[in-house]
């Protein structure tokens, strides 16, 4: 979503500015690549690029292809094979292995329910939603583009009557929390990347200690929003923490007013004090929600659980899994920066339903394959 929200903001400020916009999408990859479908770059007219489609490799060539879609305001569909290092197309040799195509959209400020206004619909609730993208690697053949906004209990929004008869794998794509790559049967063999987008990670953080401030930075950078909370009204500052999107003095019973926790809502708990901590824990383990990192020695958590069965408060499997406690990946961290970034690889992890082991020893692929339907 960081990345959507970036692509938002620039063509936004290029609206205003009279700028005209492209927007470039990966839309399938066959091998490897080093972004996956559904990346994106919005390129105006000046040649500002916001958004990545690869490691960089490819970019500059993308450029002058969305230029060219802006002089002729048209969809086009551009093929880049990285297999053969000696590809005189790009000029480069990119080594990815992989065949990357990607559409290139101009948008139409007078047209409904353009690219760009279907992307601002995921900035509207916090909830999972579908973007539906036609393509087709007919050379020559019309792309029909990003044509589709679906999600549940909202107005499904679509430009196309291709969407119509998508609506159903929308609703299977969803309910998977995966996206898919259908072929469809036309004669122009258009394929839908029916792309399942969730919302940003809500990190809520009880603390505002030196020590959460790197956190802060580190979680912002990924675009992450974040909540600070803390008893003491002489560190829970926003001035302390200008990323976060809340900073509040606050004691642990009342923590949790106005929050809402849902899938991609994680906690961390690294007050310093003990006792704020655990009533914030034993607060926590009741609600839904799947991570609660805890910082301080594994003594401090036995401690804890020992207090809460205490009053008569005992832990099921389901609860202890969701805490983490001492938080953080094992990376050898001392410092208050390279403990919030085995912080920050732990969730990542968890949200990726991943060890955190080092891909050295992993088998098969890097990124999570995209599926297909044939």
């Amino acid at each position: 979503m960081k990345e959507i929200s970036e692509i938002l903001k620039a063509y936004t400020l290029a609206k205003k500015s009279g700028k005209k916009s492209a927007l470039a999408t990966v839309v399938k990859v066959e091998g490897s690549s080093y972004r996956q479908p559904g990346a994106r770059m919005l390129v105006t007219e000046d040649g500002l690029l916001t958004g990545a489609i690869s490691g960089g490799c490819l970019e500059g060539d993308a450029l002058r292809k969305a230029l060219l879609s802006i002089d002729q305001q048209q969809n086009k569909l551009i093929t880049y094979n990285t297999t053969n290092e000696d590809d005189s197309e790009v000029g480069l040799q990119l080594g990815c292995n992989g065949i990357v195509h990607i559409l290139f959209e101009y948008i139409d400020d007078t047209q409904i329910n353009n690219p760009i206004q279907l992307l601002q619909q995921l900035e509207t609730d916090r909830k999972d939603a579908v973007i539906l993208t036609v393509f087709s690697l007919q050379r020559k053949a019309i792309q029909i583009g990003t044509t589709l906004f679906y999600r549940e209990g909202s107005e499904v929004l679509f430009t196309h009557e291709v969407a119509s008869a998508l609506l159903p794998n929308a609703a299977e794509v969803l309910n998977a929390k995966t996206t898919l790559i259908k072929k469809l049967l036309d004669t122009n063999d258009n394929e839908a990347l029916l792309e399942y987008i969730s919302p940003p990670i809500s990190l809520i953080i009880a603390g505002a200690g030196n020590d959460v401030q790197p956190l802060v930075k580190m979680t912002n950078i990924l675009g992450w929003q974040i909540i600070v909370g803390d008893g003491r009204a002489t560190h829970a500052i926003q001035s302390r923490f200008p990323e976060a999107k809340t900073v509040k003095v606050i004691k642990p019973e009342q923590f949790l007013d106005g929050i809402h926790i849902d899938d991609q809502t994680y906690f961390v708990l690294m007050t310093h004090n003990y006792k704020y901590d655990l009533e914030l824990l034993k607060i926590l383990i009741a609600t839904n929600c799947k991570y609660i990192g805890l910082l301080g020695p594994k003594t401090k958590l036995n401690r804890m659980l020992d207090d809460l069965q205490n009053i008569g408060i005992t832990l099921d499997e389901e609860q202890l899994d969701k805490i983490y406690g001492p938080v953080g990946l094992d990376i050898g961290a001392e410092t208050s920066e390279e403990i919030a970034l085995s912080v920050v690889a732990e969730i990542k992890a968890v949200i990726s339903g991943k060890k955190g082991t080092s891909l050295k020893y992993k088998a098969g692929k890097i990124h999570n394959a995209v599926s297909y339907d044939n």
